[in-house]
């Protein structure tokens, strides 16, 4: 496919598909949205390419699990991220209805109120899009690292649906990590997820195999000594979460940096592997966290 066709012809399209879904979805109730998205995602997910992607994940974490479990949490997976994506134009909503349990939130407020930068890290499990209503609920402005949307006609539906949080959105790569360091220097508050491979990043054990791993909140942290909260979202059922935050903890610093933000990087690997073993189904195995087996000679 041609740059010219995909610029000119299929970006358009697709954003202009994405715009109508969003917004027609936004009329929907959110009991029907949700479901809605999750029944769709079941129907298509298998056909697609990245099904077979997580099949594999699965398999390789879980070489235990019999071939029907397997196709269980696939199903299940399909079903939770049909139902995140139909959820983003309802978030607010879920909020102000009660369909969020905050566990917690004295570790937002904590941090709210040291007067030191601090930084915030989860994984894509549950609607890891409410990942922020903490700080929301706290009063907390909040500065977020994500990913642009590779269609840039589509990133305005991005951040219309996550404006609900003061703060900036500051996109990977150099100017997101130097904007960064300038709101952390200010004593700003960064959140960050955690789970998608970066391939020059860190080689941390996950699953048991090796998977390279952002380091800028290992790096972040020593930097300016500030105090890190995990936090992860669980859905409990249809379109009900648990908003979980973890008590704040520093990074180590022995004065090997190299090591020192390694090890902080392992933590956080284990941490999201003890996640996923305990809601499998709800993590995004359709990622490509770990290098492709090299083939045999």
């Amino acid at each position: 496919m041609s740059r010219w066709f995909a610029r000119t012809i299929l970006d358009p399209l697709t954003a202009a598909l994405a715009a109508l879904v969003y917004h027609g979805v936004r009329l929907l109730p959110v009991d029907a949205a949700s479901a809605l998205g999750g029944r769709l995602a079941r129907l298509i997910g298998p056909l697609l390419p990245l099904h077979r992607v997580a099949r594999d994940n699965l398999c390789a974490a879980f070489p235990e699990k019999p071939e029907a479990e397997i196709a269980k949490i696939l199903s299940g997976m399909w079903d939770n991220l049909g139902r995140t994506f139909f959820e983003m134009p309802h978030i607010v909503h879920m909020v102000e209805q009660g369909r969020v349990e905050i566990v917690g939130l004295e570790h937002v407020e904590a941090l709210r109120d040291d007067g030191l930068p601090g930084l915030f890290w989860s994984a894509h499990t549950g609607n890891w899009e409410l990942t922020c209503i903490g700080a929301r609920v706290a009063g907390m402005p909040l500065h977020r690292i994500y990913r642009r949307a590779n269609n840039p006609r589509i990133e305005g539906l991005f951040r219309e649906s996550r404006d609900f949080v003061e703060g900036e959105l500051l996109p990977k790569g150099a100017a997101g990590a130097k904007r960064a360091m300038a709101l952390l220097k200010k004593g700003g508050h960064l959140a960050m997820m955690l789970d998608q491979k970066m391939n020059d990043g860190i080689a941390a054990p996950f699953f048991g195999r090796d998977a390279m791993t952002a380091s800028a909140l290992g790096a972040f942290a020593l930097r300016y000594g500030c105090p890190v909260v995990a936090l992860r979202a669980i859905r409990t059922g249809g379109a009900h979460f648990r908003l979980e935050f973890y008590p704040p903890y520093t990074v180590e610093d022995t004065g090997d940096r190299a090591a020192d933000e390694r090890a902080a990087m392992m933590r956080v690997n284990r941490t999201i592997e003890s996640w996923v073993r305990e809601h499998p189904d709800q993590w995004l195995w359709v990622h490509r966290r770990w290098p492709k087996p090299t083939p045999a000679a």
